[in-house]
């Protein structure tokens, strides 16, 4: 079955394993990240002497080399080796120095004020924080990419991509994040197992609530869900305010609105979360990601929410016969917006300002977003990329049902800002959400240590703010 959304509108996975170290990301002892160096010597670039054309939009210098970084996690690195292939089939001169890691933040961030690399796939729970490079000026805007030629398809860059990447990739009115994935959320469930037990998968809360004693009674958890993380559970949160109080409620939140975790609709979309927390639906044990996502594989829970990236994370282990689907989160009765669907791009390469070779970057970027390099990202890892048409080819059920939600899905698509904007806000949020699936926070609790963390952003005139608008 072929797998590409349709009518896409506007945080995948690293926009997901991201931020344990949100606050202060970039901050070196005692100085920020740029002035860390004042007063090195810039590094020199290899951007100038190519000839531009519309195979060669940047200029790329024949003989010069880049030096691209990925982030080596539930994604892999063989797509990334794929794109050099294609790469260099049309840059045969150009020589792509390529290192994978998981510790972005550690190994990239000491060169970004001397000689960063020159693409850095910013991502994982060891990333960098977004706002803080715009605001110092540590990565360049890409704007010019977005109007460069597509690799191998007709139009700019931009025509290329689905909706919502640029968005999703700008701040400040400038594009400086190419998000490479297009990742769906919700809760995942094994088909097979639901149709040899007769189970209808539910839609709604109360259909939750009244299949999870049946489910209990088989000796399973009718959840689990990543406990370490804490931009996990706030994923599941913050879509079902959404769902329940409407989009403006999380614009609102964005936009450090006054009293915005107020609004009516959000407590009702918090408590049935407390409630499953309460009566004990949730899988015991402060298990992570791949724990939490291993348990479910063996049949010791039978719902867990998580992002398109879980086959590819978790294929080794799979047990034959087992039969990934993706449903939407529930809604309670008379949600606002029950059908909307929480999907985005994510997996951000950046830039660094005073990267030597930003030109071969740049192409680099093009060949990543190019058809071929995107229909080999979404047979190798099994999840979509944010360039249309990628999944066209795919033949995978797991993807085909994450296809399907986003078909029958409501005119918007799900999104939340705030964590890309303020790194204090982003870590307290984790921390809270945390606390509410532990059973330690009540849904009011959470709301009124939200609203709190919030007003402390908003009146702390140091923090740059930014406006959310659509």
């Amino acid at each position: 079955m072929p797998v590409t959304p349709e009518n896409l509108g506007d945080l995948s996975r690293r926009t997901l394993l991201r931020r344990a170290a949100a606050a202060g990301l970039l901050a070196t002892p005692a100085m920020g990240l740029l002035s860390a160096c004042a007063g090195s010597e810039p590094s020199k670039s290899n951007d100038s002497g190519g000839t531009k054309s519309k195979d060669n939009p940047f200029g790329v210098k024949d003989g010069s080399a880049v030096k691209v970084v990925i982030f080596n996690g539930g994604l892999g690195d063989q797509w990334a080796k794929e794109d050099k292939v294609i790469f260099n089939a049309k840059h045969p001169n150009i020589t792509v120095n390529m290192s994978s890691t998981q510790k972005i933040k550690t190994e990239e961030q000491p060169k970004m004020a001397t000689q960063p690399s020159d693409l850095v796939m910013n991502s994982g729970a060891d990333m960098m924080d977004r706002s803080t490079l715009i605001n110092e000026g540590a990565i360049e805007p890409l704007d010019d990419l977005l109007a460069a030629p597509a690799w191998d398809g007709e139009g700019t860059v931009a025509d290329t991509l689905l909706p919502g990447t640029v968005t999703d990739g700008s701040q400040n009115g400038k594009f400086y994040v190419v998000n490479v994935a297009f990742t769906v959320w919700g809760n995942w469930y094994n088909a097979a197992l639901f149709q040899k037990e007769g189970w209808q998968p539910p839609t709604t809360w109360d259909e939750f609530f009244a299949l999870a004693p049946k489910i209990k009674a088989k000796g399973m958890a009718p959840y689990v869900h990543d406990a370490v993380h804490g931009y996990y559970p706030r994923w599941a949160l913050m879509a079902s305010i959404w769902k329940t109080a409407g989009k403006q409620v999380i614009v609102d939140i964005d936009n450090l609105k006054d009293n915005a975790w107020k609004a009516d609709g959000i407590l009702k979309a918090l408590e049935p979360w407390e409630k499953l927390v309460k009566d004990k639906l949730l899988l015991p044990g402060k298990l992570d990601h791949t724990q939490s996502q291993q348990a479910w594989l063996d049949g010791k829970a039978a719902f867990i929410q998580v992002g398109t990236w879980l086959k590819n994370e978790m294929a080794a282990t799979i047990p034959p016969g087992f039969e990934m689907t993706l449903s939407d989160y529930w809604s309670n009765a008379d949600d606002k917006a029950p059908k909307d669907v929480f999907a985005a791009s994510g997996e951000g390469f950046v830039v660094p300002s005073k990267a030597p070779n930003k030109a071969a970057a740049k192409e680099f970027l093009r060949a990543i977003l190019s058809k071929e390099g995107s229909a080999k990202f979404a047979e190798l890892t099994k999840s979509l990329a944010s360039t249309k048409g990628s999944g066209d080819n795919v033949q995978d059920s797991a993807l085909a049902s994450a296809n399907n939600l986003m078909k029958n899905g409501g005119s918007e698509l799900i999104s939340v800002k705030f964590q890309d904007f303020y790194a204090d806000l982003d870590k307290e949020s984790q921390n809270l959400s945390e606390e509410l699936m532990a059973g330690r926070l009540t849904a009011q609790q959470f709301v009124d240590k939200m609203q709190a963390a919030a007003d402390k952003v908003a009146k702390d005139s140091s923090i740059k703010k930014q406006t959310r608008t659509a």
